[in-house]
């Protein structure tokens, strides 16, 4: 990926309104709590629990989701949510992965869903604490950004897939689509001192993928790949995963 293609690869990016015009992609910080699910709790516990083993105070905690714009006019949003309590039918679902241990996955009740979804929702947007992080990108890096989405890895929510302390969860699909966009991801943290679980395991992951380690096969975005027709119809409205 040439310096041409990301025109702004800096860790914080620049915090603007998100009405900008051109190719970029857009971070969000939403805090976790917002949802009002049990999933907020077990966010809440896993801080506690690292928190108490650090012998620091627990931080604050966020959830990251994605806006992306290939092109004027055109705008998707990125995130991961339950699969169950869903109310809107078409919501660019890309892919699916289990909660908790992958046995359990076979149940709607303990799966997650990555979504891709044109001109879709963030629920809690209006509680981000701050403007979202913006990184302009050129159009290319910004369509393969999107077709990336059928590329991250479906590990298991809640577990430490590398053994490196961190849970695998929404902040890690942020991460890990974002770093192997050619996006420095490792200095970014949320507003006012808090903690996004989860975002070191997607860079792990992002890394191993670059390495050669599961691997996407590179290519442009085509039809196949596009979310719009990967995207499955499934029951629901916006829920929050941390």
């Amino acid at each position: 990926m040439s310096e041409n293609d990301i025109a702004s690869s800096t860790p914080s990016g620049t915090a603007v309104p998100p009405t900008t015009d051109g190719a970029r992609v857009t971070l969000w910080w939403l805090p976790v709590g917002a949802g009002g699910h049990v999933v907020i709790h077990t966010s809440r516990w896993w801080e506690a629990y690292h928190a108490h083993r650090e012998r620091r105070r627990p931080r604050p905690l966020f959830h990251a989701a994605l806006e992306v714009h290939p092109e004027p006019g055109t705008r998707y949003v990125i995130e991961m949510a339950p699969a169950w309590g869903q109310h809107t039918a078409t919501r660019g679902v890309v892919t699916t992965g289990p909660v908790g241990l992958r046995c359990l996955g076979r149940s709607q009740l303990f799966r997650y869903e990555i979504r891709c979804w044109r001109d879709g929702t963030i629920p809690d947007q209006h509680l981000a604490p701050e403007p979202p992080t913006l990184f302009p990108l050129s159009p290319l890096v910004a369509q393969t950004l999107v077709a990336q989405v059928a590329d991250v890895p479906r590990h298991t929510w809640g577990r430490d897939t590398f053994g490196t302390g961190d849970m695998w969860n929404s902040n890690s699909v942020i991460s890990w689509l974002l770093h192997t966009s050619g996006i420095e991801t490792a200095d970014l943290t949320p507003p006012h001192g808090g903690y996004a679980p989860g975002w070191g395991a997607g860079i792990t992951a992002a890394r191993a993928t670059r390495s050669g380690t599961r691997r996407p096969r590179a290519r442009r975005p085509n039809r196949s790949a596009h979310p719009d027709r990967l995207g499955r119809e499934a029951s629901g409205e916006g829920s929050r995963w941390q």
